[in-house]
Order: structure tokens, then C-alpha cells, then sequence
């Protein structure tokens, strides 16, 4: 063939882009007719409104052997209702529940429960103990002189000593002597001990008690005029104060008949036998009558 226009050309020479220059266009190419302007390509040009939104049916995917194309895959926009909205999960399948809040929360307020109950124990049983440690004694450590009308209490170590002041198992030194002139005395007949007021006179009395500790020494006395106070004696040891001797019933000089009271000091003993003394010294006021001696258990007043 000679050179020049050798006529038209085969299908397989057209170039199928030949529409987009100005020399295919002249050689009559058409752009081709099937979609996207590609030979042979499908189209997917569908008309308005004929995809349908908004239904919402559940994506359930068909399942094919691992590694093997799924013959029955279809594309999500095929499908009724089309894809699934974007950013929500697949409903679970059945059998598959969340995780259980109910049952943490009930969890939590036991475990907070708990605390708050062992806070307010821990509270209460602090509490106590402070209320314990911190009680003092408000009872007096020196010797006192009994109200002219005192109440009465039992003794809290059962039966102790108690002796009438003139009975023979006490010993009277320094003229201390028995005396039943002044009426009044709570002794057995009426007596008394007299003779105290002067420097040396003195009333000792022996007794057992069953334990170490302390305890009260109760003393029966009539005062007059002025009040007054003597030295007592433990074990051969000054008790650290006087015993007071007051004229609590007001009492005329000399008028002992009108002053019977009692009073009281609290010395510490030990277990068996005790020596106790209770004397005129050197700067006492002892003018008195005594008429009973008696022992309490533990620090009383009464």
C-alpha cells in the first residue's frame, strides 16, 4: 500500500479516547455510550429518588468459607433500606449481653456501707475511751469533818472493824481516859474518851483488814466552841493531814452535849493487822470527846 490515508481503520485501532481531540472528532469518534466514558464499563446511573433511605433494617452479612469469595455477597447500598447509617454498631446477636451495672452499683454502695459503719464504730469506741481515761476523782485527799447530818451508805469491803473509843481493845496513853458524864455518846453505855486536850494524849487502836488498799477511817466526836484537829498515825507514819475536828453543830463552849458529829480521814493499809493513832501534838486542837472508831473499805464519806 502506498502512503496516505488508508481508509478507515480497524475497531481495535480506534483509540477510544479519540472523541477528546479535534482529529478524532473529525474522523467522526463518539464519545461511547455505556457510563463513565470507559469502554465497556457498567453503568451505575440510577434515577433520582429510586434509592430509598431511612429504613432500618439490620445488616446481617452471609457468611462464606474463610479465604473463598461469598457467592452471595451483595453490595450494603443493594440491599433493602440501603447501608447502615454510619457510627452504629450491629445489634447484638443472641445471647450477647452488656455488662451489668446494676449489680456493680448495688457492689459499691455495700462496700461504702461498710466503711461509713466501721468509721462510726471506730468513732463510738474512741469516744468511750476518752470518756474513761479522762475521768478524775473529785473526792478530797485530806481529812474532813462530816456534815452534822449526814446520809448513810453501806461499806463496800462488808464487815470491818468498828470499836467503841473507851473499849478495852483500844489503848488510852497521855490521859486519855473513859469518861460517861456528857450525855449523847452512841457508845455502848453512854461512854466516852476524855482527857484529850493536852500535848501527848492519844487513842490507838489495833485492826485487821483482809487487803491492802485504802480506806476510810471514820472517827465519832463531840466539839465545841472553836474547831478542832489532832494527828493521826498509820503504822508508825504521820498521815499527811490533820484529822478535822469541826463544830458542826454550832456548840456553846463547853456545851459537848449538843456537838455530837463524826469525821473522817483516809489512810492506806495493808493486808492484816494495822496500827492507828490518833493523838494530841505539838500545835493541835484537841479539845474533844470521842466515842467511836470505825473502818470502811475503799475512799467513802459516809
Amino acid at each position: 500500500m502506498t502512503p496516505g490515508d488508508n481508509g478507515a481503520s480497524t475497531p481495535e485501532e480506534d483509540d477510544p479516547f479519540g472523541y477528546l481531540y479535534a482529529d478524532g472528532q473529525a474522523r467522526g469518534a463518539q464519545p461511547p455510550s455505556g457510563g463513565y466514558g470507559y469502554p465497556n464499563s457498567v453503568s451505575r446511573v440510577r434515577a433520582v429518588g429510586e434509592r430509598q433511605y431511612g429504613q432500618q433494617q439490620p445488616y446481617v452479612p452471609q457468611q462464606g468459607a474463610y479465604g473463598q469469595p461469598n457467592a452471595h455477597y451483595q453490595a450494603p447500598e443493594t440491599l433493602p433500606g440501603g447501608a447502615p447509617p454510619a457510627g452504629h454498631a450491629p445489634a447484638p446477636g443472641p445471647g450477647r449481653r452488656g455488662p451489668n451495672t446494676k449489680g456493680l452499683l448495688i457492689g459499691a454502695i455495700a462496700v461504702v456501707a461498710a466503711v461509713v459503719i466501721g468509721i462510726s464504730v471506730a468513732m463510738l469506741n474512741g469516744n468511750s475511751d476518752d470518756k474513761s481515761d479522762n475521768q478524775a476523782g473529785t473526792t478530797p485527799t485530806q481529812s474532813q469533818s462530816t456534815d452534822p447530818t449526814p446520809t448513810s451508805s453501806s461499806s463496800a469491803g462488808g464487815q470491818l472493824p468498828k470499836a467503841d473509843a473507851a473499849d478495852s481493845s483500844v489503848q488510852l496513853s497521855g490521859g486519855a481516859a473513859p469518861a460517861t458524864d456528857v450525855k449523847g455518846s452512841r457508845a455502848a453505855g453512854g461512854k466516852y474518851v476524855g482527857g484529850l486536850n493536852q500535848v501527848g494524849a492519844s487513842v490507838t487502836w489495833n485492826v485487821d483488814v483482809p487487803s491492802d488498799g485504802d480506806y476510810t477511817l471514820f472517827t465519832g466526836y463531840s466539839a465545841t466552841g472553836e474547831d478542832q484537829s489532832m494527828t493521826v498515825t498509820v503504822n508508825g507514819k504521820e498521815y499527811g493531814s490533820k484529822l478535822g475536828l469541826r463544830n458542826w453543830r454550832h456548840a456553846a463552849d463547853n456545851d459537848f452535849a449538843q456537838g455530837w458529829t463524826r469525821s473522817y480521814v483516809w489512810p492506806t493499809l495493808k493486808k492484816g493487822n494495822n496500827t492507828i493513832s490518833i493523838s494530841c501534838q505539838p500545835g493541835d486542837k484537841c479539845n474533844v470527846l470521842l466515842d467511836q472508831l470505825w473502818i470502811k473499805a475503799g475512799r467513802v464519806t459516809s
